[in-house]
């Protein structure tokens, strides 16, 4: 039995190769493997019996050997203004994942998770705060997607945008993070294009320079939040093995195999990490790497586990004016969904800690801590 607790594989698990392998082994053409793929990803069908363009003894051996999803979603909420929605999946192992869906005025941009939990442990993160229960797997990433997809293809709408910003660090569950993307990027289903799609990360060097070297034009995203390694390092624990030299060559050595401008999230804490000088020493860092660069600042998103207050509006507005005196690019950025807990990890924390222990009892291995 596979960790999701399912005996049978997930559909989006499989590569397109795995597809072809597949049908050959049923006697089939491996023209069918396209078709198979063509109908999860680009038709979005999410049952046997949907497969039209196949025969019915294929059909058949697709609901005998494999399972059509492991998402159950268990809560739905909607922000007041609409904008942004936000849905609560149980897994069938028990574990928790959160998806949210935001719509702005030509994107709808969907928030993806890759890990039930989080090991980085950044203090003011409520997925950090509950820590890692499970890697997701390549389909139970995909199928987050294809949840949303299906719900805005039926409002003659489509999903614009991916950002790997949900629950988990997206570079920690490397392999599984890679293949979803790839799937989803896929010309011959989905076609999503790379430069709509953002792997984010607390700062795995080594993970980041592997990716360099994946040949891929994935956008990067690089949670920040301080130009220092000690405040870095009381914020973000993984931060005492990637020290933001380590870090930055890192940065330098994708953007120079990539050309993709590097994002640098920053989020803002009232006294922490709020001040000019703060916005000087991430100057610095950016020149003296010679990085292309855009800075996105936040407000805090306050979680029951962390008693840091959100800046106000002037330190954030002055952390940002250093930086564009300095001719970096700086967005200030709205607070989405803070009625419907939109933050990643704040729906999720109840089912999560169930999700431990059923997985505790079903493998005899305590989980959480950090990485």
């Amino acid at each position: 039995m596979n960790v999701s607790g399912e005996s049978k594989p997930l559909v989006y698990d499989l590569t397109y190769e795995d597809w072809e392998a597949w049908v050959q082994n049923q006697g089939q053409p491996r023209y069918r493997a396209r078709q198979i793929w063509e109908g999860l990803y680009k038709h979005l069908w999410h049952r046997p019996e949907d497969f039209s363009t196949l025969p019915k003894a294929l059909r058949e051996a697709l609901a005998r050997d494999f399972t059509f999803s492991h998402l159950t979603p268990v809560k739905e909420r909607q922000s007041r203004d609409g904008e942004t929605h936000k849905t609560l999946f149980h897994l069938p192992d028990g574990a928790a994942v959160e998806t949210v869906r935001m719509r702005y005025v030509r994107r709808r941009t969907l928030c993806i998770s890759t890990q039930a939990g989080c090991a980085m442990g950044c203090v003011f993160c409520a997925t950090g705060q509950l820590g890692l229960l499970r890697h997701l797997t390549p389909g139970e990433i995909v199928e987050q997607v294809l949840y949303y997809a299906r719900k805005l293809r039926a409002q003659g709408d489509r999903v614009t945008n991916i950002v790997v910003m949900g629950m988990g660090e997206p570079l920690h569950n490397y392999a599984a993070t890679l293949q979803a993307m790839d799937t989803l990027n896929d010309p011959r289903g989905f076609g999503l294009g790379a430069r709509r799609i953002t792997i984010s990360t607390v700062g795995l060097a080594p993970k980041i320079r592997q990716l360099a070297r994946e040949g891929k034009q994935y956008n990067l995203a690089v949670s920040l939040h301080a130009a220092d390694d000690d405040l870095r390092s009381a914020l973000i624990p993984v931060a005492r093995r990637y020290p933001l030299a380590d870090l930055f060559d890192a940065c330098r050595a994708y953007f120079q195999a990539t050309r993709r401008r590097i994002t640098f999230e920053w989020t803002m804490i009232r006294d922490v990490n709020d001040s000019p000088q703060q916005a000087e020493r991430l100057a610095r860092w950016i020149r003296e790497y010679g990085l292309v660069a855009h800075v996105n600042v936040i407000p805090l998103n306050p979680t029951p586990g962390y008693e840091g207050r959100p800046s106000p509006r002037q330190r954030i507005e002055a952390f940002a004016a250093v930086l564009e005196a300095h001719g970096i690019p700086c967005t200030v950025r709205v607070r989405r969904g803070i009625d419907i807990q939109a933050g990643c990890g704040q729906l999720a924390g109840e089912r999560l800690e169930r999700g431990k222990m059923a997985l505790h009892v079903a493998t005899g291995k305590r989980v959480g801590g950090r990485a």
